[in-house]
């Protein structure tokens, strides 16, 4: 091997490693890419336009971030921008959904910015460590309200006193 083949190959290297998905990043994306492609039979994974209309009506039955997801791919009736095509090729060439969503990165790179929802164990939390906005969502899921809190040690006073009615020891709650 001669010196620039040997310095190409380094770069190339380097540039991959660069491009390359970090462990947990994308995780919404690579989650529905996986899930979606699941989904399809080997005839319509082969027909670039068949796996478009079905994302589209995969997309009809997402919520919270997965739907996000949809809308920026342009799955959904409401999307202002489509880049379906950047799905559908790379799912035809049975691409892995990790290397999809590293293309999907490179042209809307708020694809990547989706995050599910971390779960919290009541359990074993301490309460004192959370946001006033995550002590406010346990509350919204619950549909408590709070009323006349002002403070975060009102809203963990609620939360405490509310615990036995919806709280067994094997509860998590997302946030």
């Amino acid at each position: 091997m001669n010196s620039v083949s040997l310095i190409l190959s380094i770069l190339f290297g380097v540039v991959c490693a660069v491009t390359a998905l970090k462990e947990g990043e994308c995780e919404v994306c690579v989650a529905v890419v996986d899930k979606f492609s699941q989904t399809l039979t080997p005839e319509i994974k082969s027909d670039t336009k068949k796996i478009e209309a079905k994302f589209r009506e995969f997309c009809k039955s997402t919520k919270s971030k997965e739907n996000r997801f949809c809308y920026y791919l342009g799955g959904l009736e409401e999307s202002a921008t489509g880049i379906l095509s950047e799905l559908s090729k790379p799912l035809s060439w049975s691409m892995p959904a990790d290397k999809i969503c590293e293309k999907l990165k490179k042209r809307d790179a708020q694809i990547c910015d989706l995050r599910f929802e971390k779960q919290i164990d009541l359990n074993t939390v301490n309460l004192k460590k959370l946001k006033v906005r995550d002590l406010k969502k346990i509350l919204n899921d619950w549909e408590e309200t709070c009323e006349g809190c002002l403070e975060k040690t009102d809203f963990i006073k609620r939360i405490e006193e509310l615990k036995p009615k919806y709280f067994t020891s094997s509860s998590k709650t997302e946030l």
